[in-house]
């Protein structure tokens, strides 16, 4: 199957579901996110997700990952739909088939999706102040000053971790 959103060819991959069901989705390494048929990612089991995490970590570039502005469905070709949703008081988005074919949805937010990344609490910003004076934004790469702010000045994205003890 071709990205839709940058048209390369995505690596089919199978991993287990919950309830001993494999879930069969795409990957695309070259702007860093997954296809899901309907429903595919709540489906995949907890060890799943965080092996996902592995592959993530090998496929980051340093750059921040495109996004077209016109993606299609890949089994409908109808528009795509862009999403805002939340879990567990993450936000994350995603672009959705209006048929419920699926959604494709960028690596990071998947990880927001599965409570792996999440903002920092003001005590965790205060600890952090402790150790690193600045931090780049992963959304936009602006520079962060922890003497003085709790967000990105320049698109307003939390100061946020990945956490491997949390999770779906």
């Amino acid at each position: 199957m071709n990205c839709p959103n940058c048209s390369a060819e995505m690596t089919a991959m199978t991993l287990d579901g919950r309830m001993d069901k494999t879930i069969a989705f795409d990957m695309c390494s070259s702007c860093q996110s997954f296809w899901f048929d309907k429903y595919e990612s709540l489906a995949l089991a907890n060890a799943s997700a965080q092996y996902l995490i592995t592959l993530i970590q090998q496929s980051l570039t340093s750059g921040k990952a495109t996004t077209s502005e016109n993606l299609r469905c890949p089994r409908c070709f109808d528009n795509l739909v862009w999403t805002n949703d939340i879990q567990n008081d993450e936000r994350f988005a995603y672009w959705r088939c209006p048929r419920d074919h699926g959604r494709i949805i960028g690596f990071l937010d998947f990880l927001r999706e599965k409570n792996f990344i999440h903002a920092l609490t003001p005590l965790e910003i205060k600890e952090l102040r402790q150790k690193i004076q600045v931090l780049n934004c992963k959304n936009c790469g602006a520079a962060i000053d922890l003497a003085k702010d709790s967000s990105c000045p320049h698109c307003g994205s939390p100061i946020s971790i990945v956490d491997m003890k949390l999770g779906s």
